[in-house]
């Protein structure tokens, strides 16, 4: 880093320096040239009075700076986009060097308290950031206040004089011991009747597991159990959560009673993670909230695709909902899912279904994050969902209507204000078989593939029996591309000169779809088919993300 002794040197008289208003301009013209420092047409003022507090015009901090000088110890320019390093950590003498912000991840973790790392961690925040904000502000809503509450305990001694342990440590702590011994509720309370008798009057450990999970709820990490029919019939949900066995396959609800044991257990249970507390979340941290509307702010060059948001489908998604895009920090998601077998390769065949969703509105270096992937459903096996796997996302769909129409009152810390954030589901990421599970068209068969449709060029192969589609999609490339003519490589002795039938609009596609009557989830689905299916078309089911008014 530079020699910034030049910041704190006044010349005689009081008057300041030519050289120090040029060094005054250089500064300026560093911290509008980062972007994500120059929203709103403002920078966070280094003055003696401001110290990174407000969010003023250049111009106003160039005065500011000219006439009051910069705040104490601010040779690196942290707020303004360079990486703090400390000596500690490094073990040199280099101070701080420039860097861009999105560099600044690995250096801002460096806490002394793990426990309040683990709350900024949850709520994507840092440290050096929680006490900058702009002009504009507004009290935190509910959710919001709760939260810093929190993060205030995670600095609270356990007893006044402790040293070692906070009211926030001890509970993680806690937690985690009852997790990885399988501790019953009732051995929790007694471990923590025990520890209270013997710890100093007047200490802050909570009596027992209510009070304890009741603390942690602010972090926003609950889920919901939802009862599931074994063949995927229904989901015990809303409306249909006290049945008793189900309408379609007359399966029971419950597991059969031993002994006298009271409780009742379903065959099989779905988790539903909620996704809008995680996506309020983001907006907690300054740094972060900012990133949330990267998207917007980057400058795109013509041609050039960096992010999703230069992509054609983006742009045709704002033009259709301007009132959606009209707000930056509306939050743009993605799904995927994919079956695995959690108990590995070896172990007897279960297909558990994990649905994550991406926030696609971060810059492409942190969107890809497994911090930023967030599970919303996992879906039991031992089976495969299959074309059932409708009934699975029932939950997350109607969350999904749910921020699109109403949205969810959030604080943008970096903002200081209470938004109503929407979000909208952009398109899915998965493999073949899964796209068809998605989608509802079938990609088994003759009109397996979802763009030609039913004016593919498949054939079949004379020995195996089985549809190809080798050499298919030729009729994509330009009339005039070399490969239309290679005789040699590809199909043998043949030269496309067909083109490609355009691809059905969203609209059309809608139009299409909805001719089909609803089918009805269980095990015989698949033996469920629409006239004509195989031969003029490959529907199998109208997908449950039609529902979605976008």
């Amino acid at each position: 880093m530079d020699d910034r002794s030049w910041m704190y040197q006044d010349s005689p008289q009081g008057l300041r320096r030519i050289d120090y208003f040029n060094r005054v301009q250089g500064f300026i013209n560093f911290a509008t040239s980062i972007p994500i420092n120059f929203t709103g047409g403002g920078i966070w003022c280094p003055c003696r009075k401001c110290q990174n507090k407000k969010y003023l015009h250049p111009d106003v901090v160039m005065m500011h700076l000219l006439h009051k000088g910069f705040m104490e110890n601010y040779q690196c320019w942290y707020a303004h986009g360079e990486v703090f390093v400390s000596k500690r950590r490094m073990g040199e003498t280099v101070v701080g060097s420039t860097s861009s912000v999105s560099n600044m991840h690995e250096a801002a973790n460096d806490n002394t308290n793990p426990y309040r790392n683990m709350v900024i961690d949850a709520m994507r925040m840092n440290k050096g950031n929680v006490s900058q904000c702009p002009i504009v502000e507004e009290e935190p809503n509910a959710d919001a206040a709760r939260f810093f509450d929190l993060l205030k305990d995670s600095n609270e001694p356990l007893w006044t004089g402790c040293t070692n342990h906070s009211k926030l440590s001890v509970v993680a702590q806690m937690f985690t011991i009852k997790s990885d011994h399988e501790l019953s509720e009732a051995g929790y309370n007694k471990i923590i009747e025990w520890a209270r008798s013997i710890l100093p009057e007047g200490n802050r450990l909570k009596e027992n597991f209510y009070a304890a999970k009741s603390m942690m709820k602010p972090l926003g990490l609950g889920y919901q159990k939802i009862d599931i029919f074994p063949n995927f019939c229904l989901l015990y949900y809303l409306e249909n959560a006290e049945m008793t066995e189900c309408m379609t396959c007359r399966h029971s609800h419950y597991k059969p009673r031993t002994g006298r044991g009271k409780t009742l257990v379903a065959y099989k249970k779905l988790k539903y993670f909620p996704i809008a507390p995680r996506l309020q979340r983001l907006f907690m941290s300054p740094r972060t909230a900012e990133h949330m509307t990267w998207h917007q702010a980057h400058d795109a060059v013509n041609g050039v695709m960096v992010h999703h948001s230069d992509g054609e489908a983006w742009k045709r998604f704002n033009s259709v909902h301007p009132h959606f895009s009209a707000e930056s920090r509306n939050v743009h998601l993605g799904l995927c899912t994919d079956g695995f077998n959690p108990f590995g390769s070896f172990a007897a065949p279960y297909s558990c279904w994990p649905v994550i969703l991406t926030v696609y509105n971060l810059p492409p270096g942190m969107c890809m994050r497994p911090e930023f992937m967030f599970l919303s459903t996992v879906i039991p096996g031992p089976r495969s969902p299959g074309w059932n796997i409708d009934v699975c996302l029932r939950p997350l769909i109607d969350e999904l209507a749910q921020l699109w129409s109403s949205g969810a009152l959030t604080y943008d810390i970096s903002r200081k204000q209470n938004f109503l954030m929407r979000a909208a589901l952009m398109w899915t990421i998965n493999d073949f078989p899964a796209y068809g599970m998605l989608s509802g068209w079938s990609t088994h068969g003759k009109l397996a593939c979802p763009y030609c449709m039913e004016n593919n060029k498949e054939f079949t192969l004379a020995n195996g029996g089985k549809a190809s589609f080798f050499d298919c999609h030729h009729l994509f490339l330009p009339l005039n591309h070399r490969y239309r003519k290679n005789r040699k490589d590809f199909f043998v002795g043949r030269v496309e000169k067909d083109v490609a039938s355009p691809c059905l609009s969203g609209e059309e596609l809608h139009d299409v779809v909805s001719k089909y009557d609803d089918i009805v989830f269980s095990l015989q689905s698949g033996k469920q088919k629409f006239p004509g299916f195989g031969l003029t078309h490959n529907w199998v089911k109208r997908s449950i993300f039609w529902e979605l008014l976008y």
